[in-house]
Order: C-alpha cells, then sequence, then structure tokens
C-alpha cells in the first residue's frame, strides 16, 4: 500500500527540497528562509518525526500571505486545490520551485 503524502515523514522530504534548491545553485539557508516565512517554523524547530500532516498542523503561524501563492505544481494550480492540507503542501512546493528556478527571494516571498 502505498503512503499518503500526508503521513509522509518532513525529515524525509526535507532534504529532497533542499536537493531540488541546491542541483540549481541555491542553498538550504534559503529552503529554510522559505519554510520560515511559510509556516513561521525556524530551522530545526519543527519535530523531526512529523508527518506533513503534523507539521503543517503544528506549524507556528502560517503566512497570511500564503493565498498569494499562484501557479502550477505537477500541472495542477496551487490556487485551486481544495484540501487545505494538500495546498499547504503545493505551496511550499511551489516556493522551492520558484526557488530552483532562479526566481529572488523577494518575489518568492511576496
Amino acid at each position: 500500500m502505498r503512503q499518503s503524502v500526508f503521513d509522509m515523514k518532513f525529515s524525509d522530504v526535507y532534504p529532497l527540497l533542499v536537493k531540488k534548491a541546491e542541483r540549481k545553485g541555491r542553498t538550504a539557508e534559503e529552503v529554510d528562509e522559505i519554510i520560515r516565512w511559510l509556516t513561521g517554523y525556524a530551522p530545526g524547530e519543527w519535530d523531526d518525526d512529523a508527518t506533513y500532516r503534523e507539521f503543517f498542523g503544528n506549524a507556528p503561524a502560517m503566512n497570511p500571505n500564503a493565498s498569494l501563492i499562484r501557479g502550477s505544481v505537477c500541472g495542477i494550480k496551487v490556487e485551486e486545490i481544495e484540501d487545505p492540507l494538500m495546498q499547504k503542501i503545493r505551496w511550499l512546493d511551489k516556493l522551492v520551485d520558484e526557488l530552483a528556478k532562479g526566481k529572488k527571494m523577494e518575489k518568492i516571498l511576496r
């Protein structure tokens, strides 16, 4: 049985987000800045055993400007995703994608 993305450990996904950014010459610190902007977590503040569901559910302060994130991830427009948790996951994916594509941090962090 496939594991739901909601039940994946954030500590398993985080290195993949960093790797995506680093392949394009960006840094782990920039990924951390995106996570801090979106969720309110400082680096290392999240529980390493937290699932994506717990990571976002326990986020200190979701950024109110997150709803301004627009565009597609895997062909799906993030602004049209109905499930609130999936939308948060895709927001993070979209921001890291923008970072990897060379977008300036001040544009990424709306």
